[in-house]
């Protein structure tokens, strides 16, 4: 191993669940910008944006008296203020923020649930593992495993390019969204700030002051089992197309790559992606962008891929 290799080892931690979820990574394409390159300059997006709802999903409880049982945390927790983070991969330098954002959580637990849900392809030995994560860090927050493999819930359009997915939502709407490529502490001070707006906290504590609180530990020690960010050592992607900006036309992007899908919603999203950009020039531009750098990566279902081609090179006229 040269010196750069072993430096960047250094600061990274082996994969705790399988190598099943290394070789699911390395498969496919990362996704930028809702589907985007992975070129720094790109805006990135993950999760649902504000204003969107956070639709019900299904989870697995890693720890407590319900370890190993479903529950679907939109339901349970009925609209409160919640912070979800999704945790696409865990390294050392991202291990302050989640200390951070567990603290604030665990200081303001009488007016906000924290969750944070882990994502995997392998199952069974996350539930082993991801436990001891947690011990790591010396979370308080609930812990759970997406029963949705490493690609989380599928009408939520989650980014693997972004180790952390922070959604702050009350009464089931999106107030903020936080997608983080590479989280640090740096990160700490918007994301508590978007929370304390939304539970009305008009002093919320600093990010430093949380740190200090939480004490020491809340860090990975050398040697811990570990989630290892998926795209590490991957190559940069120049793709075709242009991810759009309108969010509107993301949504819509976001519904016309779900695989499942059937035909007849397929038609509908273009339909409305058609009627929605009709007359306007921008809109058009961005939607041949987005559509062209989708069908690029063959996302969706089989039937989309052929009415989606059908349907671009219509309105590319």
């Amino acid at each position: 191993m040269n010196k750069t290799n072993a430096s960047t080892e250094s600061n990274r931690v082996d994969h705790p669940v399988s190598p099943a979820w290394q070789r699911a990574a390395c498969a496919g394409v990362l996704i930028l910008a809702l589907l985007g390159s992975t070129r720094a300059d790109d805006k990135v997006f993950s999760g649902p944006q504000p204003g969107e709802k956070t639709t019900p999903f299904r989870a697995v409880e890693l720890r407590g008296e319900g370890a190993g049982k479903e529950r679907d945390i939109i339901a349970e927790n009925k609209g409160a203020p919640t912070t979800l983070i999704f945790v696409h991969g865990v390294e050392r330098s991202m291990a302050p923020l989640m200390s951070v954002l567990d603290e604030y959580g665990k200081e303001r637990k009488d007016m906000l649930k924290t969750e944070f849900v882990f994502l995997s392809t392998d199952r069974l030995s996350s539930q082993q593992r991801l436990p001891l994560v947690a011990q790591s860090l010396r979370l308080q927050a609930a812990i759970s495993l997406s029963v949705d493999g490493a690609e989380g819930p599928g009408n939520y359009g989650l980014n693997k390019e972004c180790l952390l997915t922070v959604v702050v939502a009350r009464e089931n709407k999106v107030a903020a969204n936080f997608p983080l490529v590479q989280p640090g502490m740096a990160d700490a001070p918007r994301i508590i700030a978007a929370i304390a707006k939304m539970i009305g906290d008009t002093n919320p504590p600093t990010a430093e002051a949380l740190r200090e609180r939480r004490g020491p530990g809340g860090r990975m020690e050398p040697g811990k089992a570990m989630e290892r960010r998926e795209a590490a050592g991957q190559p940069k992607v120049d793709l075709p197309g242009a991810a759009p900006t309108d969010e509107k036309l993301i949504g819509l992007l976001r519904r016309f790559i779900q695989k499942s899908n059937d035909d007849a919603t397929v038609d509908k999203v273009l339909a409305e992606v058609g009627e929605y950009v009709r007359g306007n020039d921008d809109l058009t531009k961005q939607a041949v962008g987005g559509w062209t750098r989708v069908l690029h990566l063959k996302y969706g279902t089989e039937y989309a891929q052929k009415a989606g081609q059908t349907w671009l090179e219509k309105l590319k006229k």
